[in-house]
């Protein structure tokens, strides 16, 4: 490997040193290796990664994932959000499954309501079975996601695998997760500094087509959305808000749950982008996507009377961006490792 000089001489080029500076070539060479094994460490993801090491992988994978969706069809959405919170905290590392007490990362605020371990592990177990120390949980996690919006009808797509385990879980570490009544502009701030851009903000948000949400996170929304503590969101439809009111009444019961996208709940398509443009959105987070400009123009590109013939695919743009949200952070290589058991580090 050369080392390029600044001064334009390329590999050619040489320096007279002195015996102070050759004395830190120990220590700066590998601090350089080290660089470029960060570097490189999303390259390392590839298609197949199990071909030769654990051909059953994906097709076990598969396979626990339909009899959980056959089992409950809520668990395609669950299965889904999971991916989403466990890259958005350490990168896809699988750190959300651990499960080391209560300050686990786990416990998050952020994460209330996050489900889907029991279908991981079950997958792992059956691949410790055929496969001891190969397949990672963090792999799991991301092929299951892919599995689930299959079987809600959505796009199907090749997974990048050879992420490694995470090591570590802790849920001071979720602080920074996107919540549902940030401001959009916090929105767009938390997925920039995950490397995404407004467009995957709007086509990760519109993964919220398929599941349910609890009230409790609508009750700000639906009663004490002012500084004052009263009134609603006035985003909401005038058609939409007594219905919503009607499902998650003041002083109710905040565990009961509602469909996110009223009308295709359990169907993977872009439904929810209209439900969003009309004033039928019923997260705060996914209301705010049309307050900026921006990622109002993107929810319009897609529906388009023209669309899909002229314009883009909403399901090929929401293959890219989850296939891209899939490679935050991942540990590859020397760096993490491949649990026994999702649950707990080795």
């Amino acid at each position: 490997m050369s080392i390029l000089c600044n001064d334009g001489n390329g590999p050619n080029c040489h320096y007279n040193f002195k015996m102070e500076q050759l004395v830190m070539v120990p220590f700066v060479l590998p601090l350089l290796f080290f660089s470029f094994l960060v570097g490189k460490s999303k390259g390392l993801l590839q298609v197949g990664f199990y071909s030769n090491t654990c051909p059953q992988a994906e097709p076990t994978v598969r396979a626990v994932v339909r009899d959980a969706v056959l089992s409950d069809p809520n668990m395609a959405a669950v299965l889904l959000r999971l991916h989403f919170h466990d890259c958005f905290v350490e990168g896809c590392d699988g750190s959300i499954l651990i499960d080391n007490g209560p300050q686990s990362e786990k416990q998050a605020f952020a994460h209330q309501g996050v489900r889907g371990f029991g279908v991981i592990e079950r997958a792992k177990t059956q691949l410790e079975a055929s496969c001891p120390g190969v397949v990672s949980c963090a792999d799991i996690v991301a092929l299951a996601a892919r599995d689930a919006i299959v079987m809600a009808n959505g796009p199907g797509y090749q997974v990048p695998t050879g992420r490694r385990d995470g090591l570590v879980s802790n849920l001071s570490l979720a602080a920074d997760m996107p919540e549902v009544d940030d401001s959009i502009q916090l929105l767009k701030n938390k997925f920039l500094k995950k490397g995404l851009t407004e467009k995957d903000l709007v086509l990760l948000s519109a993964a919220h087509t398929i599941g349910t949400t609890a009230c409790f996170f609508m009750t700000k929304r639906l009663y004490n959305f002012f500084p004052n503590g009263v009134g609603s969101d006035p985003a909401i439809s005038p058609n939409f808000l007594p219905e919503l009111k009607a499902r998650c009444p003041k002083n109710g019961n905040v565990n009961a749950r509602l469909a996110i996208d009223e009308g295709s709940e359990q169907r993977f398509d872009k439904h929810i982008l209209n439900n969003i443009r009309e004033g039928f959105a019923v997260l705060q987070s996914d209301a705010r996507l049309n307050d900026d400009i921006m990622t109002r123009n993107i929810i319009d590109s897609y529906l388009s009377p023209l669309n899909p013939l002229f314009g883009p695919s909403f399901e090929a743009d929401f293959v890219q961006s989850i296939v891209k949200m899939g490679q935050i952070g991942v540990k590859t290589g020397f760096f993490g490792e491949i649990r026994r058991v999702c649950s707990a580090f080795n």
